[in-house]
């Protein structure tokens, strides 16, 4: 009997992928492929799971606050009994004498890890020359280079650890504190909600994010508004009568004053009305009449081209431009990897690494097959600026773990027939994103002007697009106007032309309002000179308000878990405290599916994805808050996570994360066990429940996940 090597993949269709990459003349058994040389089986995702404590003991399947905090010192695992089938025939193939190489080829990721260590430990694989394959698509050639340059299992050891201690960190929190939490509240959430259950879920991450809406839904209910009036003075210059906005800078009769908001608008109409009558009475600017050009500045602006995909940033788009789920538009990145179309979705990185960026030229030239972007594509080649795209903001080793950004392979395409309208889109939204890299900046040229009147000061500024750059490729076939909204695709709708006074660029929080111009008006703003006299054609009062905070929609609740807990929309930014997020990309959607459609924590509107409180889930975040509030801290949260980014590279123990999570779980438990707080709990679920019509008389009131009182959406 020759010597065979075992190819391990972590479900039957990538197993399939590896089967055409070997080339090898494959025979179909029962649970795996053979030939000559080699055998190729499969996981059906996990096989093996963590035991749940009865397995430890009978007398632990009875909730009982003797048996918690329950910390084994070490942790049983088990088969799961709908893949026992499977493992079997896995674990028979991993034992076999001719088998003496297995190629580890389950995703390349912690998760991905896990299920395959999870397998071999159960198995008790020994004796066997073990090596991991580490691929970013599932093209032939990179399935090939991966087999080629794979590793021995040991150079992953560390992500080993990390995976092993995420389930650890994620088993005990959930299971200690939820018994500890149902065991000491579960009867009176039960009892006012005339609920069937009494559980209170809690887990290490899925506890933050619902902390983090229903924050969020109390600011907004709590918020006040301030109404503000604004004073525009209007100016012809060029023939065109043009707005400028009023400023209480130094000099001016309100400088500092208390009676402003801001410095740009006053808190009462009659002292904007005020202001308007000071101006018309100046006899130096001719009773209000003109106005001296003080200022002129000129400048240009460039905008860069997004960075690429990552997973989070991906379903935010996908919420936004599709109203899809985060946990639907990770279904579609894996379907367009598995179908060759894209490389490995669940990574955290937007740039692409220095060896994929030599090699770039080949993903391009493959996408001058799809029809769509063809002739973008072959522009890019045309004007080779792939070519430096090293050098560029793009390439970053050190902003890569695990993978690269998520690009198209070039491959594929017999695959797009079979993809649904929306797979077709977001395969689009990838392509253009990944093309819009090789343009360049879009380019504006912009003028700002400060107009006085007397001691008061107005300013305008307006602005011309000098060059389109990447904004050509943003141009989506399946928008009305080939474009999106000006985040993604960079084209201002502002510079789009005509009256100077037409659309502007304005919010509560703006200094300068800024106007987009033809560039014939450009020219004459920019021919004006200090000193120079213009007409006033009047004052008008803008009335405006505070606005509350936005709620969360699904997209931005992952922008937020990946960002600590902020909402950082700023791309340097986000790049600053990349690894410090909430979970990861490959556990956020299930996170977010978990607390909408298990819990019913939160409530997810699908027209719109803006995502609620249910009553059910601010009880429960209320009963977290008087008990284990460090549980709904995202810094806190967000630190376990960067603890685990720790053992994967080697700069901390897996004895010192266990020493500090088994601290952590012990101490909380002890602390519920001894709290006495029932009727302050109580008054927090009287407030929130006089947010939900009917909330004495639903069965379960968490389950009114659209009767929320008096609550826009958006």
């Amino acid at each position: 009997m020759s010597d065979k090597a075992l190819f391990i993949a972590e479900k039957p269709s990538v197993a399939q992928e590896f089967a055409k990459a070997l080339k090898y003349n494959m025979k179909r058994a029962n649970g795996y492929l053979e030939s000559e040389e080699a055998v190729i089986t499969w996981c059906v995702g996990h096989l093996v799971s963590m035991s749940y404590p009865d397995k430890y003991s009978p007398e632990l399947k009875r909730w009982s606050f003797e048996t918690i905090p329950f910390i084994p010192n070490e942790f049983k695992y088990e088969v799961i009994p709908s893949a026992a089938a499977q493992f079997k025939i896995v674990s028979a193939l991993l034992n076999r004498a001719d088998i003496k190489t297995i190629y580890v080829c389950t995703d390349s990721g912690r998760e991905g890890e896990y299920i395959y260590r999870l397998v071999a430990q159960e198995a008790h694989v020994s004796g066997k020359v073990q090596k991991r394959v580490w691929i970013d698509s599932q093209t032939e050639e990179e399935i090939q280079r991966g087999i080629r340059e794979a590793k021995d299992i040991s150079a992953y050891d560390n992500l080993s650890n990390a995976a092993y201690l995420r389930a650890q960190a994620d088993y005990l929190m959930g299971i200690n504190f939820s018994r500890a939490l149902t065991l000491k509240y579960g009867g009176y959430v039960k009892s006012y909600l005339k609920a069937d259950r009494a559980a209170i879920s809690v887990g290490r991450v899925m506890t933050c994010v619902l902390g983090m809406v229903v924050i969020r839904e109390r600011e907004i209910r709590q918020f006040k508004k301030t109404p503000f009036y604004r004073i525009n003075g209007n100016f012809v210059i060029g023939g065109k009568t043009i707005p400028a906005q009023w400023r209480a800078v130094e000099g001016s009769a309100y400088f500092g004053s208390p009676l402003l908001y801001k410095d740009n608008g006053f808190l009462k109409k009659e002292d904007a009305e005020g202001l308007i009558k000071k101006i018309q009475a100046d006899a130096s600017c001719k009773n209000g009449t003109s106005a001296v050009i003080a200022a002129k500045e000129k400048k240009t602006e460039k905008k860069n081209a997004p960075l690429l995909f990552n997973l989070a940033e991906l379903q935010n788009i996908c919420s936004k431009f599709f109203k899809i789920s985060p946990d639907e538009t990770l279904k579609i990145a894996q379907e367009l990897y598995e179908k060759k179309l894209t490389t490995y979705p669940r990574t955290d990185a937007r740039v692409l690494s220095t060896a994929v960026a030599k090699v770039i030229d080949k993903n391009i030239k493959g996408l001058t097959s799809y029809p769509i972007c063809s002739a973008i594509a072959a522009d890019v080649l045309k004007n080779g600026t792939y070519k430096n795209i090293a050098k560029s903001r793009y390439v970053n080793d050190k902003q890569i773990t695990d993978h690269y950004a998520i690009i198209p392979t070039g491959q594929g395409f017999q695959n797009l027939q079979g993809l649904s309208p929306v797979s077709a889109k977001v395969y689009e939204v990838i392509v253009r994103r990944f093309l819009a890299i090789f343009y360049l900046p879009q380019v504006y040229k912009k003028i700002s002007l400060t107009l006085k009147q007397g001691s008061e000061t107005f300013f305008a500024g307006f602005k011309v697009m000098e060059s389109e750059g990447f904004g050509a490729v943003m141009k989506y076939s399946f928008f009305k106007n080939n474009t999106a909204d000006s985040t993604e695709n960079g084209n201002d709708e502002n510079s789009s032309g005509g009256d100077a006074a037409g659309k502007k660029s304005d919010n509560a929080d703006n200094e300068e309002a800024e106007y987009g111009c033809d560039p014939e008006f450009l020219k004459i703003l920019s021919g004006l000179k200090d000193g120079t006299e213009t007409v006033c054609a009047g004052h008008d009062i803008k009335e405006g308000e505070t606005s509350p905070p936005k709620r969360y929609n699904s997209g931005s609740l992952i922008l937020a878990m990946e960002n600590a807990g902020q909402l950082i929309e700023d791309e340097e930014m986000r790049a600053q405290i990349k690894g410090s997020g909430i979970g990861t990309s490959a556990t956020r959607a299930d996170i977010l599916d978990k607390l909408i459609n298990k819990e019913e924590y939160l409530a997810l509107n699908k027209k719109t994805q803006i995502i609620m409180p249910t009553l059910k889930g601010e009880m429960v975040f209320d009963v977290v808050r008087y008990s284990i509030g460090s549980m709904l801290n995202p810094t806190l949260t967000a630190s376990w996570e960067k603890g685990l980014s720790q053992v994967t590279e080697g700069e901390l123990g897996k004895n010192d994360y266990t020493v500090k999570l088994n601290e952590f779980v012990r101490n909380n438990t002890e602390k519920v066990k001894g709290l006495t707080n029932t009727s302050t709990l109580y008054k927090c679920f009287d407030y929130a429940a006089s947010f939900y019509k009917d909330a004495g008389n639903t069965k379960d009131k968490g389950k009114s996940k659209t009767k929320a009182k008096k609550k826009q959406e958006g």
